[in-house]
């Protein structure tokens, strides 16, 4: 019988994957591990920090849905990591974490990166194996299974480095395969249509889960005349210029005509979603009525909120056989007040001293066009781009959502470009988290990867400092050190463009067009008024604030107040 190296066999069970990239830093445990890649079908990515490789996986996965792969070191490289391995987690993004593992064959303590990564990784992933060398290939295949089944999300495998060292039987014969997706009986579904003929209008709420559905979550919204709501992960599961889109979310972080739209529902159909703290705006939603709650996982049902009805089920499945039960006619027109609502939060601001967030965001998007892939970092440019971007298919709005850690736009934009190439891809990141990440742009130059970096620049941590203001009358810690932009984007090779102002942004905007035409990389460093909150901002204040007990809050109005009265 044939025998195999670990390695081959690594590499050879990635290929049966289709994973087209390892994302990682190679080091002393896994070089078998790259000099297998090396005349592989998969392609080594390498990354200035392991949590950049979370992150390009991440991006990858959302804007292709190809899986991605992260090619860790033990120890040190599991840790760096964590950060995007739990916003995955957290945000429901399949990835194979391949962790390398300490010598197992010899009783040696004190091994160089020795810690126990599974348990680690245990409250970050949907699993975690160790393998051995007769199911190497096999754990590996099944990992993958796992981590694409139900709501995706990663999945860790350690391969102590003394399998790589030695040979093993080959490849066996699958079938590999996760749980399978739950599915609504007849009866349930019979239920479910019932339910939304009722009298009254029905709202629509979708999230990630409808990534694969909006033909039909379409289709169902034109019958049953109903307004469509997304979370923030689903922006773009419903095409955001059909005369029925709401908002992204529809409660107090949603604008006054969203929230007047929502409350003349009398029934809230949700679906592909589990109304988590971002999403709700800080739970500051309030259901129009009785809620039907469908999600592929069975323990979100009714979680946060209590549903009438409760289906596990796939969003694309359950939709199928919901539509087969309703009329095929379409519902009433839709609500006029939307597109008037829609109409007057997209109208251009007057130009201002620097750059106002709502010209910047329209003219990238008049720019390079509605293939264009944005990816955000956590904080206002997330909420920004959220309520200033119109998007019209998923895959196209990548922000860390649920985790919410900063550093993501940079590298998971590499990894969106990696897996889309033909397709504009913009980072919106922070002046902050791109501290954090932003030398990935040196990674962008080495690969040859046209994304443009665009740097919010406002000197402090923009959301935070915005919440302090509020409450405190004085932001604490917020302020950044400067930093010279121009001589970074020169220092890693990377063309620079300084957009000051409104005034200057459509011949900047031009120019790093041309320059992502050419095939490379571009920074533009954005002078960011931020002096307006947005929706988002407001709700969370305002949701923040009701839920305390009226001594504290009253204790927190007295203090914001009397600290403008008597400034310290």
């Amino acid at each position: 019988m044939t025998r195999w190296t670990g390695a081959e066999l690594v590499v050879r069970a990635l290929e049966d994957e289709g994973i087209g990239f390892a994302f990682g830093i190679p080091g002393t445990h896994n070089l078998e591990l790259y000099d297998a890649l090396a005349g592989s079908a998969v392609r080594p990515i390498l990354v200035t920090d392991e949590q950049s490789a979370g992150f390009m996986a991440d991006g990858l996965w959302r804007a292709s849905g190809a899986m991605g792969c992260l090619n860790l070191v033990p120890g040190a490289g599991l840790t760096h990591a964590l950060s995007g391995i739990a916003e995955a987690s957290m945000d429901g993004v399949p990835m194979l974490v391949l962790a390398c593992g300490i010598r197992r064959d010899r009783p040696m303590a004190y091994q160089l990166h020795a810690i126990d990564q599974l348990a680690v990784a245990a409250p970050v992933t949907k699993g975690q194996f160790r393998a051995g060398g007769d199911d190497l290939y096999a754990t590996l295949r099944q990992a993958c299974a796992l981590a694409r089944a139900g709501t995706p999300g990663p999945v860790l495998v350690e391969v102590p480095v003394d399998l790589y060292l030695t040979r093993h039987p080959g490849p066996g014969p699958g079938p590999f395969l996760g749980p399978p997706a739950p599915l609504a009986p007849p009866a349930v579904l019979d239920q479910a249509a019932a339910w939304l003929r009722q009298d009254g209008p029905v709202l629509i709420y979708a999230g990630l889960g409808c990534g694969g559905a909006t033909a039909e979550l379409v289709e169902l919204a034109e019958r049953l005349g109903a307004p469509v709501a997304t979370t923030i992960s689903g922006k773009g599961v419903f095409p955001e210029h059909h005369p029925r889109f709401l908002w992204n979310g529809f409660g107090s972080a949603a604008p006054p005509f969203a929230r007047e739209a929502a409350a003349r529902c009398r029934r809230i159909l949700a679906i592909g979603c589990r109304f988590g703290e971002v999403a709700t705006g800080s739970y500051g939603i309030e259901l129009p009525g009785p809620l039907l709650h469908v999600d592929i996982n069975p323990e979100v049902l009714g979680r946060n909120y209590p549903a009438e009805l409760a289906v596990a089920a796939d969003a694309r499945a359950f939709l199928q056989g919901v539509l087969d039960r309703l009329p095929a006619t379409a519902g009433p027109a839709p609500d006029p007040a939307l597109a008037a609502g829609h109409a007057a939060q997209q109208a251009p601001p007057a130009p201002g001293a620097k750059v106002t967030p709502a010209r910047l965001l329209q003219g990238l998007a008049r720019t390079l066009g509605p293939e264009t892939i944005y990816t955000t970092d956590s904080g206002n440019g997330t909420f920004l781009a959220m309520e200033h971007l119109r998007l019209d298919a998923p895959g196209r709005f990548l922000a860390p959502v649920d985790f919410s850690c900063m550093g993501y736009a940079v590298p998971a934009a590499l990894g969106a470009k990696l897996g889309r190439p033909e397709a504009p891809v913009v980072a919106l990141a922070g002046d902050g988290a791109f501290l954090m990440t932003g030398l990935e742009a040196l990674s962008a130059a080495s690969l040859g990867l046209a994304v443009a970096i665009v740097v919010l620049r406002d000197g402090e941590l923009a959301q935070i400092a915005q919440f302090q203001r509020t409450a405190f009358n004085r932001p604490t810690l917020c302020a950044l050190p400067d930093y010279h932009l121009e001589a970074l984007a020169a220092g890693v090779g990377i063309e620079y463009l300084a957009l000051p102002d409104d005034r200057a942004m459509d011949a900047v905007l031009a120019r790093m067009q041309a320059i992502l035409a050419e095939g490379r990389p571009v920074i533009v460093e954005a002078g960011v008024d931020y002096s307006q909150p947005t929706h988002f901002t407001r709700g969370v204040v305002r949701s923040t604030l009701n839920r305390l007990a009226w001594p504290d809050r009253l204790r927190f109005l007295a203090r914001a107040l009397g600290r403008r009265i008597f400034p310290a």
